[in-house]
Order: structure tokens, then sequence, then C-alpha cells
């Protein structure tokens, strides 16, 4: 059963799926965790960008 999740609510579960992947230290850097996160959650280019923009200004950690 598919379920349609508001935009917002995709992205702030791909925020919280990557700062777990970062704090887990799986050694893949963040280049490879946001590809990966953008595919898991099927994040449209804005998103994944914006995404990307907030783990690089935070030091690859969200507020």
């Amino acid at each position: 059963m598919n379920t349609i999740m508001p935009q917002s609510e995709l992205v702030r579960k791909a925020a919280a799926y990557l700062t777990e992947e970062l704090n887990r230290n799986s050694g893949k850097s963040l280049a490879t965790l946001l590809d990966e996160t953008g595919m898991r959650f099927n994040l449209t280019p804005l998103d994944a960008m914006s995404l990307e923009r907030l783990f690089q200004k935070n030091g690859g950690k969200a507020d």
C-alpha cells in the first residue's frame, strides 16, 4: 500500500535519516550520503540541494 506524503514531511524524514547515517560514522562522504538519501526518499532536485546546503552549512550536521 502506497501512501502519499507531503513533500515537506519527506524532507524532514530525509534530514533525520541523513543525520542518523552521519552519526553512525560509516566512513561515507556527505556527498555519497546525500545521493543515497535523495534516491531513498525520492527527493526533487530542489529538495536535495536544500538538504545539501543545510548539511554543508552546519558542517555535516542538521540543527
